[in-house]
């Protein structure tokens, strides 16, 4: 079943949260991750969500996501995000 990692990020220092993203395709690849949504506009249609930028990830199962966010490959450039924003993420299961 497939599983998605939802991201809700204020960034507080966005200099080094564009290094940050220079890292992070390359450690989804080993997990089959992918992202469905980085960045775009987002407007809240109910209640008082104020979200700063979301990213969702796609991966194969609940294992791979987080596996992938667990992984010696992608702590560099999870140091880097936590540096550089506050962060609210979850991983969730879809279906097939």
């Amino acid at each position: 079943m497939k599983a998605y990692i939802i991201v809700d990020v204020t960034i507080t220092d966005p200099t080094l949260y564009e290094e940050y993203k220079k890292h992070t395709l390359a450690s989804l690849q080993p997990f089959q991750g992918k992202f469905i949504v980085r960045g775009g506009t987002a407007e809240t249609l109910e209640g008082d969500w104020r979200p700063g930028r979301i990213v969702v990830l796609e991966f194969p199962s609940m294992e791979k996501a987080k596996a992938w966010w667990a992984s010696p490959g992608y702590a560099p450039a999870k140091a880097i995000r936590q540096a550089a924003s506050i962060t609210r993420m979850i991983v969730v299961e879809g279906f097939e």
